[in-house]
């Protein structure tokens, strides 16, 4: 597996939409999660405008923080294969629900191991901004989502319920 995180730039215009364009068929038709929640935000057709406004820069009125979204590139194919949007530290909803790393798979690149792998570099992207005990929470149902945060060292703090649905928290020492 030859994956990087990466910056959003032009050169990935037409990975990027390829990829979405995938995603948001999947998830109308499989009512599927639109993790991470920060890549839907805006219209990404609108392409110079999406990429300028994927990072919160600081805290805002919709209770958001700090963040970084990256994408994770497949090098040996040159196809974007999921996003990961780093929040740099936690207000009191995110402490709850959310956490420090969003992530997500587009559908035809998933079970293959490449959210395990995008975990693992979001979590040196936490060690950079001096983060050292990272938040992770996932939909119980989500056995995948659980596995991939397990595999990089998540430990299960406790199960809360979340609008109708059990979330589960998971915490990583770096």
């Amino acid at each position: 597996m030859n994956v990087e995180l990466i910056k959003l730039t032009h050169e990935y215009k037409e990975q990027l939409i390829d990829m979405l364009e995938e995603w948001k068929n999947d998830i109308i038709v499989n009512h599927t999660d639109i993790s991470p929640y920060k890549i839907w935000v805006n219209d990404f057709h609108d392409f110079d405008y999406y990429i300028n406004n994927l990072d919160t820069k600081e805290d805002n009125e919709n209770g958001w923080v700090p963040d970084t979204t990256l994408f994770c590139l497949d090098k040996d194919r040159n196809i974007l294969i999921g996003a990961v949007n780093i929040r740099h530290y936690l207000n009191d909803a995110l402490l709850k629900t959310g956490g420090h790393i969003g992530d997500g798979v587009r559908p035809s690149e998933r079970r293959k191991g490449y959210a395990t792998a995008m975990i693992a570099l979001a979590l040196d992207e936490c060690k950079k901004l001096g983060i050292d005990k990272v938040l992770i929470c996932c939909n119980k149902e989500n056995i995948g989502s659980a596995k991939s945060i397990i595999n990089n060292g998540g430990i299960l703090e406790n199960e809360i319920e979340v609008d109708g649905h059990i979330e589960q928290r998971y915490w990583i020492k770096l």
